[in-house]
């Protein structure tokens, strides 16, 4: 199992805490977010970690060591992948190519959770998802009676679900993504 983690942007919404300390690092608790993070995805998953891929900005060698270390301290080889700009979410994904086989989890660095089930890995793609009060500022899934998603929504500013999307997602065959993701960003 790898776990990609997104985290090249600054973090400007969080200034002045991020001009000295990238977004995915401030302590929460005593802990980086990102640390939390992959802690947190590590339990509920039915398989070891065998990497975790951490896409970032310029963020230095201390910061890419510590990183290393975080998935090192769970058992798993850390990997650094440089996203120069930005250019979307697929692009930051797709420089993490080399690490897009086999199964995998998508996570982005500033996402917190906890979570009292098993990922049922048998399942093609997963995303989690949040039931909210007010899903105005979030992504939304719909969903049909069997509860598989037919749609996305980006900030409805009418109600269509209340479903969040939180930024996490498990994909089954890592190949594939990569496919779709390179038909995405040539199309």
């Amino acid at each position: 199992m790898f776990i990609i983690v997104p985290m090249a942007g600054i973090g400007k919404r969080m200034r002045p805490h991020t001009l000295t300390i990238p977004k995915p690092l401030l302590p929460i608790a005593g802990k980086p977010i990102v640390q939390r993070l992959v802690e947190d995805i590590a339990k509920v998953c039915n398989e070891p970690i065998d990497e975790i891929a951490f896409i970032i900005g310029d963020f230095g060698k201390e910061v890419e060591e510590n990183l290393k270390k975080v998935a090192q301290d769970l058992g798993a080889e850390g990997k650094i992948f440089h996203q120069k700009e930005a250019l979307g979410t697929a692009h930051a994904i797709m420089c993490a190519k080399e690490s897009l086989d086999g199964k995998i989890v998508v996570a982005f660095a500033d996402t917190l959770f906890r979570a009292d089930f098993t990922l049922d890995d048998s399942k093609d793609s997963i995303i989690w998802v949040q039931k909210v009060e007010d899903p105005r500022p979030f992504g939304v899934v719909k969903l049909n009676d069997e509860g598989i998603i037919t749609d996305f929504v980006e900030k409805p500013e009418t109600f269509v679900s209340d479903l969040a999307i939180i930024g996490i997602y498990y994909f089954k065959d890592g190949a594939n993504l990569r496919k779709e993701l390179q038909y995405l960003l040539d199309n």
